[in-house]
């Protein structure tokens, strides 16, 4: 039988798509990018629920017929058509009525955008810089992977290999919906190679995943951003220590510090530098989103707070283990190789699931 509160509230949602496809012809809107991008987003967010939604009510009005065929008629062999739609029907529509739910709940308005990702080591020293290395080198793995891009916006490197500290811009589809699963902190459990007695250490990096601002996003006031130049440090060639290149921005109201050094022009540094600025100063409103729905949803840990302990990588028995759902895998190897598309579905399966009984839906 047709769920009468999903068919309610396909109704409302058709009729505003009616209703945002008519605003998109307004000539007003279409001259307007700031309301035109917003509703053009949020009708192609639309468009898989309307169409499941005549998908479901032509199976649910089939459903319907066949019932009133095996109720009212006296052949046989039209009531037998009749059973045997009913028996397909009923399965069909049970599993349109889960896709539509799950199509129903709101998504994070900022899933869709390019991320900014930051790796640091933490406790732990040279043996933490150096796993922020592999880190490193796991997502840009994972990002080659997925067909996305990567630049490198500033990087401080370890004392003896790895990063201190590396941010990375990653452009593609769906880069933040896909990667904020990983802000918090990575811990690491192996014999470091600065180990002499064979023992096993843990150390940790953190990770932070912030969406892209776009230039609409955000307001700047160029007169509320200092800017200084200073000479690029690291692999680089000739102009390395030589010219200013480097960018550094501070915004004055929040305090917010980005630095660039990865292009050889100061102006491609200060637009890279800028964009990241953007970003962080939006993420401040953003976090307190994140705050908000943090203590429904454990999966959700891209939050204000990057203090959660997500992830622990084991190396003696090659143990990757997620912590927010008790997921363990013993594949390291190919994991630190980039291939951890399957713990990142795990974590949205774990999230629909937490999300459709937070909805009225579940």
């Amino acid at each position: 039988m047709a769920d009468n509160n999903i068919l309610a509230r396909l109704e409302g949602l058709k009729l505003k798509y009616e209703e945002i496809g008519q605003q998109m012809t307004d000539p007003e809107v279409v001259n307007d990018m700031s309301r035109f991008i917003p509703l053009n987003k949020e009708y192609k967010e639309l468009q898989p629920i309307i169409e499941a939604s005549e998908t479901y009510r032509l199976a649910v009005a089939n459903l319907q017929e066949a019932k009133d065929i095996l109720s009212n008629e006296k052949d046989d062999e039209m009531r037998e058509m009749a059973r045997e739609e009913v028996a397909e029907l009923e399965p069909r529509i049970e599993k349109l009525e889960e896709e539509i739910k799950l199509l129903m709940i709101p998504k994070d308005p900022q899933d869709e955008k390019n991320a900014i990702l930051e790796i640091r080591g933490g406790t732990g020293g040279d043996e933490a810089a150096i796993f922020a290395g592999d880190l490193f080198r796991m997502y840009t793995k994972y990002i080659e992977r997925k067909g996305w891009r990567y630049e490198i916006n500033n990087m401080s490197e370890g004392a003896a290999g790895g990063f201190k500290e590396v941010v990375l811009k990653v452009s593609g589809d769906n880069v933040y919906g896909t990667l904020k699963y990983e802000s918090g902190v990575h811990r690491v459990q192996r014999v470091p190679q600065t180990e002499t007695q064979g023992r096993v250490h843990t150390s940790a990096a953190s990770v932070a995943v912030l969406p892209e601002a776009e230039e609409f996003d955000i307001e700047l006031n160029m007169s509320d951003i200092r800017k200084d130049t200073y000479c690029s440090s690291g692999p680089g060639g000739q102009s390395v220590n030589t010219t200013y290149s480097a960018v550094r921005l501070t915004h004055i109201p929040t305090g917010i510090v980005v630095q660039c050094q990865d292009q050889k022009s100061q102006l491609k540094n200060f637009d890279k530098a800028l964009e990241e600025l953007r970003t962080r100063i939006f993420n401040l409103e953003y976090a307190k989103y994140l705050d908000e729905i943090a203590g429904k949803r454990k999966t959700m840990v891209s939050t204000g707070d990057r203090s959660a302990k997500i992830r622990t990588y084991n190396y003696p028995q090659g143990r990757i283990t997620d912590h927010r759902i008790n997921y363990t895998v013993y594949n390291l190897s190919a994991f630190m190789d980039g291939d951890i598309q399957d713990v990142i579905d795990q974590l949205i399966v774990a999230e629909n699931a937490e999300r459709l009984k937070e909805s009225e839906l579940g």
